[in-house]
């Protein structure tokens, strides 16, 4: 009897460490990574979880990410096993249940079964985001529903995705036209008037005025004055911004009331995403955390954000 009570009860824990693992796998954070020319997947210690086998590599997204390998696109998940086998051209981040795909240079949306839902015919299709999506007919923006209507007529010369109930838009081109933002309906909230224009994150947007970046709040009201020579949305609570041209100048990353938490030091730099964010020194990538210090040592030719 205590030699079977042995064996159960060693099954049960064989039986719970294996559930136990599927559930880390599961929730621990990945980055794709690129040394040499494939890509992998490491964790927040700089282990490889999935070893480099990819020609292309996107970050996880509902759990499962978009990967080139001969030539087409497929989705994998954390195990690195194909869930949408490669057919595609193109591949994009799964969002609200759905990706959008490419091919042959049409776009459409599909689901995580691999179903298309909308089939490719538009000229190009974003992620959806607050229940729509950037897609583009012709040479003009609009948005699609997830109920596949197009909600918002194309009628702007670039379009970004809903962030916080607003989406940047330019009227005209990059040379002279201007970067406004609107609401779910299409009706302009702020208007035109910014040179470019980035998301709103935690009620925040990067906005360009005459070659210098600010920052302003979703009333259109400016609360980081422009002095930027670049900058990036705000993630965790801090946002990249660059001092000097792309040459010679230097990342750093501001709060929210435009003090200088980590120095102008890197290449190049990312937002933080699950606690680290990556930054390019001397032609390679790698990660720091919130205080600055390097905690996966610079080693990659590209490299993405964490995220599940």
């Amino acid at each position: 009897m205590r030699k079977l009570a042995y064996l159960l009860n060693l099954c049960k824990g064989k039986l719970f460490s294996s559930s136990d693992n599927n559930t880390q796998i599961a929730s621990e954070p990945l980055a794709p990574v690129l040394k040499g020319v494939k890509y992998g997947y490491i964790n927040k210690e700089g282990k490889y979880v999935i070893n480099p086998q990819f020609d292309k590599a996107l970050c996880f997204s509902e759990g499962l990410a978009a990967v080139e390998i001969g030539g087409k696109c497929g989705y994998i998940n954390k195990e690195g096993k194909f869930i949408i086998n490669p057919q595609f051209n193109e591949a994009k981040d799964f969002s609200e249940g759905m990706a959008a795909v490419g091919i042959y240079g049409k776009y459409g949306y599909i689901n995580k079964k691999g179903k298309y839902v909308v089939y490719p015919q538009f000229d190009y299709t974003g992620d959806f985001s607050e229940g729509l999506a950037v897609l583009v007919i012709g040479d003009k923006c609009g948005y699609i529903s997830q109920e596949k209507k197009i909600v918002i007529s194309p009628q702007f010369d670039n379009a970004l995705g809903f962030s916080e109930g607003l989406a940047v838009v330019r009227e005209g081109d990059w040379e002279t036209g201007k970067c406004g933002y609107i609401n779910l309906e299409g009706k302009i909230i702020i208007n035109p008037q910014y040179d470019d224009a980035k998301s709103f994150s935690e009620g925040l947007a990067a906005v360009e005025i005459n070659g210098k970046w600010a920052y302003i709040n979703l009333e259109g009201k400016i609360i980081i004055n422009p002095q930027y020579d670049d900058a990036k949305s705000f993630s965790e609570g801090l946002a990249v911004v660059r001092e000097g041209d792309w040459e010679t100048g230097k990342c750093g990353y501001i709060n929210k009331m435009g003090q200088i938490v980590i120095s102008p030091q890197f290449d190049d730099a990312g937002s933080f995403s699950e606690g680290l964010a990556l930054v390019k020194i001397g032609g390679k990538w790698g990660y720091i955390n919130k205080e600055g210090h390097i905690v996966i040592s610079p080693q990659y030719d590209s490299a993405k954000s964490f995220s599940k």
